[in-house]
């Protein structure tokens, strides 16, 4: 018998982000509906057919979304919120965005990050929910791939006690409880799915349960072993692959014995303990292992030599018919070709891969699993010759990044002064009036601003003409912030296509991709920079845009920064030497661009940390190193300053109950922090801990376009008061605004000074 390969799931953005622009144009009504989706499904078939030329023996389908996987299912079972209608039919697309992007009378359903890596999913709300099948996409797609194209492929399908633990219920994410309660509702309907795909001829179906790398207590392998046996009982003659990713199995003895016929498992980042676990246990002779060889959430070419070692180590526990080869995880996390990075250093091409070449990658190491490794020994040597040479660069060998990492250990990050001595000094400078205004930090990034830059960029723009825009641009938003009444003003970042990759143009170690795109969340796509060498930091950023804005108010304007862990988490990060390790590079490296802001004159500096909650560790014993580490690189970056220079920072999309005591060790002057869709669940972890600092909790959504209300604003404001001081206080959106159009945008700030001023005018303190 011989070895096959699967892959798990394919980028859905198009080479070109053709999948971005498709949304966007039927969101400005510039696309019919039937227009939208004639192109979605070109694009659809057009990535199978890739996947089949790449030679891929096992080809997902239905892993393509029109927004959200997990929009996606909640839909299909109609799960749908109350506010959104009711529905007994499958929803159009308008509906289908509504929930996602929320309408003038309803709010957009919450939105937070896919385990521990920066994708977005939409979070399913469970009350008064009433389970129906509205629509079964993954038969639709399965007969679409096998009819057009001849493709017998696999369906991709989220789990049921996935899809429920990723939901919440009265504002919680659900208990046991209460996956046990809805779980017998939701059965039905998935064995119905699974019934009309086996009618149809499907052979497989990809369920992926990636919760269960979270499981630690037997008795939580209960609701998957109860879902498992009705979807085999109900169809046994659909074969599952039960999909895992992203960690390890604490389980594994456990999960190895669930009523399924394959069972999938990340050997990338699972610290090495799903491959103990095969080598002490072994693994059942009647399913089959499907083996997660190629890392799916990383941009590196991988050592063929040492994976194919790993698949001999397979072969040991065992036999060929029981052996697949695929990624780790969906290849949705990484961009899709090196094909189109011509300007890249070839010597950093040679040792990147993207979807495309992983798939090459397996579909090599299945040639030399069943053939023998002479059949593909150019391959083979053209790829240690390849990450030889990038190993040996003067990229990654750089005497003056490691001379400063050496002095580090001879140094102490702290602040001169305690917090309460600090804020007095910071209060008495600043002149701020009680709960004080501000933004995120960026401004629209309007179709003009894109057009500048791609102008420029492309040499169709000089560098003069292009600052010059970016000046007047700042101005405009300098004035508006002014008008709106804004207490502390930003300088809108127009020249900034991301905030991590903006960093990444302008530090060494960093390469910024053509067309590496990713998805982040509907439409969004970004381009997380390539860190491929070591870091160093070699002239000023930001220092001349935030000291220009500067000259053309009285008012504060923050200096913004990207802090080193977001930029190691929304960044494909070196493999060859440890991760924190590269993010103390980049916490020297920014340290200087901090000392130089405040030497500019700069007040306030914010270093962001949205990311710092999305990176953790699935599993809790690898969260202190984690934390410890965070906290060492943003105090290296933010402590050279005077006790008179306020840092901010901010976060978002977490559960910050779980990082409270970080939060703290940070040590900034005044954090923010999103709240408005999680719906202020936050304030309690703040008012059971206490917290000395100052602190902004986002005061709306700026995820969705509708305006907020003054009055919604002011309940938002009142309801955070009720547990942390009044003096304490700031008042600012949820994140950055520079997804969002001009109107939209002033009018809800307009709208948030409103709501500040009228309760400021209940208060009897007027000032800080």
């Amino acid at each position: 018998m011989t070895i096959i390969n699967s892959n798990l799931g394919y980028p859905r953005l198009g080479e070109h982000r053709e999948w971005k622009h498709l949304l966007e144009h039927y969101w400005r009504q510039q696309l019919s509906a039937d227009d939208f989706h004639a192109a979605a499904k070109q694009l659809r078939l057009a990535n199978l057919k890739k996947q089949q030329a790449l030679g891929v023996d096992l080809i997902p389908v239905a892993d393509n979304s029109d927004y959200d996987h997990v929009l996606d299912t909640l839909a299909a079972f109609g799960a749908v919120p109350t506010r959104f209608g009711h529905f007994d039919h499958q929803l159009g697309l308008d509906d289908y965005y509504a929930i996602a992007r929320g309408t003038d009378s309803a709010t957009a359903a919450e939105m937070t990050k896919w385990f521990n890596i920066n994708y977005h999913y939409i979070v399913p709300e469970f009350d008064d929910v009433h389970f129906q099948l509205l629509d079964n996409r993954w038969l639709r797609y399965y007969q679409e791939a096998k009819h057009e194209l001849g493709i017998d492929g696999k369906p991709v399908i989220l789990g049921p006690v996935s899809f429920l633990k990723l939901g919440k219920r009265h504002g919680q994410y659900l208990d046991d409880a209460a996956v046990a309660e809805l779980l017998p509702q939701l059965l039905p309907l998935y064995q119905q799915v699974f019934s009309e795909l086996a009618v149809a001829g499907a052979q497989w179906v990809q369920l992926d349960e990636p919760t269960l790398v979270k499981a630690t207590d037997p008795a939580e392998i209960t609701p998957y072993q109860q879902a498992l046996t009705a979807l085999h009982g109900a169809v046994p003659a659909l074969n599952i692959e039960l999909q895992t990713y992203f960690d390890s199995l604490d389980l594994y003895d456990q999960v190895i014995q669930l009523p399924v016929q394959a069972i999938g498992l990340d050997l990338v980042h699972d610290h090495g303990e799903n491959l103990a676990h095969l080598q002490t246990t072994g693994f059942p002779a009647d399913k089959i292992l499907a083996a997660g060889l190629i890392d799916g959430h990383n941009v590196w070419a991988s050592d063929l030599a040492t994976k194919f070692d790993l698949v001999q180590q397979l072969r040991t526990i065992v036999t060929n018919d029981q052996l697949w080869l695929q990624p780790a995880n969906s290849l949705l996390h990484v961009p899709i070709t090196t094909k189109n990075e011509p300007k890249a250093d070839p010597i950093l091409l040679g040792g990147l891969a993207f979807a495309d070449q992983k798939l090459q990658e397996l579909a090599t190491l299945t040639t030399a699993a069943n053939q023998g490794v002479a059949a593909v020994k150019a391959e083979f040597d053209e790829n240690q010759t390849k990450l030889a040479a990038l190993n040996a660069s003067s990229h990654r060998n750089n005497p003056t990044v490691r001379q400063a990492e050496a002095h580090l250990a001879d140094q102490t990050f702290e602040r001169q002064a305690p917090f309460a001595t600090r804020i007095k000094l910071q209060h008495d400078r600043l002149h701020l009036p009680l709960l004080p205004t501000t933004t995120i930090g960026s401004f629209p990034q309007s179709r003009t601003v894109r057009a500048k830059r791609a102008a420029w960029r492309h040499g169709d723009l000089s560098d003069a003409a292009y600052q010059a825009f970016l000046k007047a641009e700042t101005k405009r938003w300098i004035d508006y912030q002014n008008e709106i009444g804004l207490d502390v003003l930003v300088h809108g970042e127009f020249e900034r296509t991301d905030m991590v990759e903006y960093f990444g143009q302008k530090l060494t170690g960093f390469y910024a991709t053509q067309n590496g795109w990713v998805q982040s969340y509907g439409s969004r796509g970004v381009r997380p920079p390539v860190i491929f060498g070591d870091v160093a930091y070699t002239e000023p950023i930001t220092v001349a845009a935030s000291v220009y804005a500067q000259s053309l108010t009285d008012k504060p304007v923050k200096g913004m920064l990207t802090a080193p862990l977001t930029i190691i988490n929304w960044s494909f990060v070196r493999d060859d030497i440890p991760t924190a390790q590269v993010q103390n590079q980049i916490a020297l490296a920014l340290r200087q661009e901090v000392q130089n802001l405040e030497k500019a004159g700069i007040k306030i500096i914010q270093v962001d940390e949205p990311a710092l909650r999305e990176g953790l560790p699935l599993k809790q014993r690898h969260w202190q190193a984690y934390l410890d580490e965070a906290v060492y690189s943003f105090k290296i970056t933010t402590t050279g300053v005077a006790n008179e220079t306020q840092i901010h920072t901010h976060m978002c999309y977490s559960n910050f109950a779980d990082i409270i005591d970080t939060i703290k060790a940070l040590d900034a002057d005044v954090i923010s922090i999103e709240t408005s869709r999680s719906h202020g669940e936050i304030i309690s972890a703040f008012e059971q801990t206490g917290y000395d600092q100052e602190i902004g909790l986002g005061v709306y959504d700026i995820h969705s376009p509708r305006v907020p209300s003054v009055a919604e604003i002011e309940a938002n404001i009142q309801r955070a008061l009720r547990v942390i001081d009044v003096h304490q206080f700031w008042i600012n959106p949820d994140c950055g605004l520079k997804t969002r159009q001009k109107p939209e945008t002033i009018a809800a700030l307009t709208n948030m000074v409103a709501a500040r001023n009228a309760i400021q005018a209940q208060l009897s303190t007027p000032t800080k």
